[in-house]
């Protein structure tokens, strides 16, 4: 029993135990799909056989060759002679180390600027949300774009590769993160009991980060699947656009489908396809898992999920006739 307990304080587990029908066959489909990236991504070393640089050939001597799926290649190799699918098992750790940097930086900033907005207010709030504004004004590949290349201007290790990727995402969704929790905390600093922290003496800080805070993250968890899923599309397109990661530090889906164009004109699809299927299988399954978290989130739809269990088929039938006649007077 006290397993079970513990088991039910995860909210994965607790939203699906309370999703039925459609929903419930969403939220497994996402679990799983984002399961199987994880694996993919945790597991890569073990799962390639061979390294996202490694170059193949007909012999297995390093040199480039383009192998169709074979054997010993089983999505064949690209025209410089890397391992296609070992590139795509690399791909997802990369996907996963920039979309994980990503989000924590956005989270953090984005918590800490809606948390001092919000519970200030005055010129603090207004100059934050005009350059929210601003930032959320612009088309989100273009402003990562426009990020990208400004830090790869630098000649830095530090802000080469993943990091800059990672960087050029998080300026991105910053504005989200801070509009949310703003709106919470204008909220929630006028409720009673902020009120009474500060009749007993509390200080600012205390009060904002261990009153307010809490109970304006609330449905952060919410936001951060869905911008997990466009973080990957994100990089992706970076990559496609030539503005992601050098394709010498790390493998990346975006690339590979850049590098394929050619090949699709001559009829090879096993460049194409994987890395494509890949951006495709890991956006879904994680925007599955955000839609389905949202919906169970709604208080309306848990509403009307509540009312459905609790009755029978007699009086949802009966249910209805009320409404008709509603609507009914409505119109006269």
């Amino acid at each position: 029993m006290a397993e079970r307990t513990l088991l039910d304080r995860l909210p994965v587990v607790h939203q699906l135990r309370q999703s039925v029908g459609l929903q419930r066959g969403m939220l497994v489909a996402g679990l799983i799909m984002t399961l199987v990236f994880l694996l993919c991504a945790a597991l890569a070393p073990w799962i390639a056989p061979y390294s996202y640089s490694q170059l193949r050939g007909a012999d297995g001597v390093n040199f480039g060759a383009q192998q169709p799926p074979s054997a010993d290649h089983l999505l064949g190799t690209t025209v410089g002679g890397f391992d296609v699918f070992s590139r795509v098992v690399w791909g997802s750790q990369t996907a996963l180390l920039v979309v994980v940097i990503a989000v924590l930086l956005s989270v953090f900033i984005g918590i800490l600027l809606g948390l001092v907005s919000g519970y200030l207010g005055g010129w603090v709030d207004r100059v934050l949300v005009v350059i929210a504004d601003a930032i959320y004004a612009f088309p989100t590949l273009l402003l990562a774009i426009v990020v990208a290349i400004a830090i790869s201007g630098g000649q830095s290790d530090l802000w080469s590769g993943v990091m800059a990727a990672a960087v050029s995402i998080t300026v991105v969704f910053i504005p989200q993160y801070f509009r949310v929790v703003r709106a919470e905390v204008v909220r929630v600093k006028s409720e009673a009991f902020v009120e009474s922290a500060k009749v007993i003496g509390a200080s600012t800080g205390r009060i904002m980060f261990r009153h307010v805070l809490r109970n304006a993250t609330r449905t952060l968890p919410l936001v951060v699947t869905l911008n997990a899923s466009e973080a990957i599309s994100t990089l992706a397109a970076l990559g496609f656009l030539g503005f992601g990661i050098e394709p010498t530090k790390a493998a990346e889906w975006g690339f590979d489908l850049n590098r394929s164009i050619s090949d699709v004109a001559a009829g090879i699809w096993w460049t194409s396809i994987p890395p494509g299927l890949a951006i495709v299988f890991t956006v879904l399954g994680v925007t599955l898992i955000g839609e389905s978290l949202n919906d169970l989130a709604d208080p309306r739809l848990r509403a009307r999920r509540r009312a459905g269990k609790s009755r029978t088929p007699g009086d949802a039938v009966a249910a209805t006739v009320p409404t008709a006649r509603e609507e009914l007077g409505e119109v006269q």
